[in-house]
């Protein structure tokens, strides 16, 4: 097999939550693009299929669209049945869906610092949890979390103690998934990204400067940018990483 051919996830399966826009658009569009049979997952039932078709006549690939809340385990069980049934099984799942709430910490709401984990967090433990029963049953497959380079810093100036705290969540969830689930070829890692070009962003003269000024490469990321990774560690090409957190921040970190 050529190093290119190992990308290639013909006749597997991924489910991508929030797959209707940004970042999960852009991994939903290009795990398509190598292959795979899409599922986009999301609250809004239009969205996914506006977003579902796109894909499907841009890539040439088998999509459907099954609206899920992933707070709701009964909806997440119900997701993966749907898949199963519509493609035969799960290979792929890639945990994009998430929330974000800013305030100082000291006034945050705690219903408000709850939603956020509930979402970031307990909604990927609901989609990884029965995604993983069905990987159990074939070959196996890889999880991969959207988590974010927040999970090892702090935010500033904005103060986002409920999405940081999610996502370093993520972090220890992902070692011990990983490790439960490596005896059944199920792979499990995370995607850190910093700050991308997405609708949760607010308009560009909005933004504190040191976004961009901290950031070694001196812009924000475009979603199709984080696409690449997810494609890897989707794939066989990254058959040997499991249990690792993979920043693409475009250098915030270094300083």
């Amino acid at each position: 097999m050529s190093v290119l051919d190992r990308f290639r996830l013909d006749g597997e399966t991924a489910v991508v939550t929030g797959g209707n826009r940004g970042i999960g658009y852009a991994i939903a569009e290009g795990l398509a693009e190598v292959g795979a049979n899409v599922v986009v997952a999301n609250r809004d039932a239009e969205a996914g299929r506006a977003a579902a078709t796109d894909i499907a006549e841009s890539t040439g690939a088998e999509t459907l669209a099954v609206p899920a809340d992933v707070t709701d385990e009964a909806a997440v069980e119900a997701l993966v049945a749907e898949t199963a049934a519509e493609f035969g099984g799960v290979d792929v799942l890639v945990n994009n869906a998430g929330t974000s709430s800013t305030g100082p910490a000291e006034e945050m709401a705690v219903e408000e610092f709850r939603r956020t984990l509930e979402v970031n967090t307990t909604g990927a433990f609901l989609c990884s949890k029965h995604a993983a029963r069905e990987m159990k049953e074939g070959d196996g497959g890889s999880i991969i979390n959207v988590s974010s380079m927040s999970a090892f810093m702090a935010n500033y100036p904005q103060h986002q103690a409920g999405y940081q705290s999610s996502k370093a969540a993520l972090e220890g969830m992902k070692y011990q998934l990983a490790s439960e689930w490596a005896e059944y070829g199920i792979r499990v890692n995370n995607i850190n990204p910093g700050y991308v070009e997405t609708e949760m962003l607010p308009p560009e003269e909005m933004r504190p400067p040191q976004w961009r000024e901290e950031t070694l490469l001196d812009r924000l990321a475009d979603p199709e940018e984080i696409a690449p990774l997810a494609v890897y560690l989707a794939s066989e090409a990254s058959s040997y990483v499991t249990g690792t957190s993979v920043l693409i921040d475009g250098g915030y970190l270094v300083r």
